[in-house]
């Protein structure tokens, strides 16, 4: 039983040694290794909407592992984002007033490009991303789309770039 243990204990602690995280990069952006994070564009009227999409493009980043987080000097490329519109759906209306939201969509739409650090003119790949969320209307319904906002930029962040050929 001991001899059948320790011949099988270096097949179960090989399985995992080629393991990275990240390393999915596509052919284009094979010599990029870190991306600066431009601070996004809002082309909404939410306030403080730009510095909640760059945090969450940030993080989806950091998350994503396949590159780094560098300054403006430093970074091999840069991700320019806009945040071009919030919309909100009704999914879900009172039982008595079909006018009046008990449950909301919120989504948020970014267009992004990544540049070559050195030559800005030299567009890597671009695109457009869409992230929803759902929420409970409260009695004050611009607390509850603030408190949405996040949730939505976050989705909208993952799966970026990162993973697209």
């Amino acid at each position: 039983m001991r001899l059948l243990l320790l011949a099988t204990l270096p097949l179960l602690l090989a399985s995992c040694a080629g393991y990275q995280q990240g390393g999915n990069k596509p052919a284009a952006l094979a010599h990029i290794s870190s991306i600066h994070v431009a601070m996004v564009r809002n082309d909404t009227q939410i306030l403080r909407a730009a510095a909640h999409a760059t945090n969450a493009i940030a993080d989806a980043i950091l998350l994503d592992g396949t590159y780094r987080l560098g300054s403006g000097s430093n970074a091999d490329a840069r991700l320019d984002a806009t945040l071009r519109e919030i919309s909100y759906r009704q999914v879900r209306s009172s039982r008595f007033d079909s006018q009046r939201s008990e449950e909301l969509e919120m989504s948020v739409v970014y267009e992004w490009s990544l540049v070559e650090a050195d030559n800005p003119l030299h567009i890597l790949q671009r695109g457009r991303s869409i992230g929803n969320t759902t929420f409970f209307v409260d009695p004050n319904l611009q607390t509850a789309r603030q408190t949405a906002l996040p949730d939505a930029l976050k989705r909208a962040a993952e799966g970026y770039f990162l993973t697209k050929a």
